[in-house]
């Protein structure tokens, strides 16, 4: 097994003892547990903030498009487009071992001159679609997609092209389905990034809280 490091001058993240006795932890309930690196990447921005998830990742999928660090027994990975966005990360606990909660917090912010296609994408200046790529995507959720999802009043949108990253927003019966994220990673994202090669990530900004569709159910706290 291997992958590709890519050398940075300084570490991307830190990562307190707290949180990463957590995540070994955790870890270690998981099939494959030595084979999983704890991947973190940026999902979009709100109320001028990076919104960013981190979930396990098999060492086998890691891409060359990204960024591996080792501390200490663990395996942090990034895609490198999100490499200057999550410089100087921290990731802490919340709480303590057993009912806390990993909580990732952001050196750096959107400039509020410069906002992100997901906060655009919630009412601010919409961004250029006229390039060669995002006309590429609009072609297959107008010929491919949409004319699928119809049937039960689904609709998706193109919002936004940024870099290898596109962003979609759903509506219709597509908004607050529980179904959503099966529909964009093995439909939309597939049918995308077929006809871009140049995409290699689709997100999705859908307010999908505010949806009408009965099988949605909003995540306990």
């Amino acid at each position: 097994m291997s992958f590709k490091v890519i050398p940075v001058r300084e570490k991307i993240f830190a990562i307190t003892e707290p949180a990463r006795e957590m995540v070994l932890r955790v870890r270690a309930d998981q099939p494959d547990a030595e084979r999983l690196a704890l991947r973190v990447e940026i999902t979009g921005a709100s109320q001028g903030e990076y919104d960013s998830s981190a979930s396990f990742q098999l060492l086998d999928e890691v891409g060359s498009h990204d960024v591996v660090e080792r501390h200490d027994g663990l395996v942090l990975v990034c895609p490198a487009d999100d490499v200057e966005q999550l410089s100087g990360t921290t990731i802490d606990l919340e709480g303590d071992q057993i009912t806390g909660s990993l909580i990732i917090v952001h050196q750096k912010q959107p400039l509020a001159s410069s906002p992100s296609p997901a906060v655009a994408a919630a009412g601010g200046p919409a961004p250029d679609l006229s390039g060669d790529v995002a006309q590429r995507i609009k072609r297959v959720l107008d010929e491919q997609i949409n004319p699928g999802i119809a049937s039960h009043g689904g609709h998706a949108e193109l919002v936004a092209v940024e870099d290898s990253t596109a962003y979609v927003r759903l509506s219709g019966g597509c908004q607050g389905c529980s179904m959503a994220p099966v529909t964009l990673s093995q439909g939309i994202e597939v049918a995308m990034t077929a006809a871009a090669p140049e995409i290699t990530r689709v997100v999705d900004v859908t307010e999908h809280a505010n949806g009408t569709n009965p099988y949605y159910e909003e995540a306990k706290k």
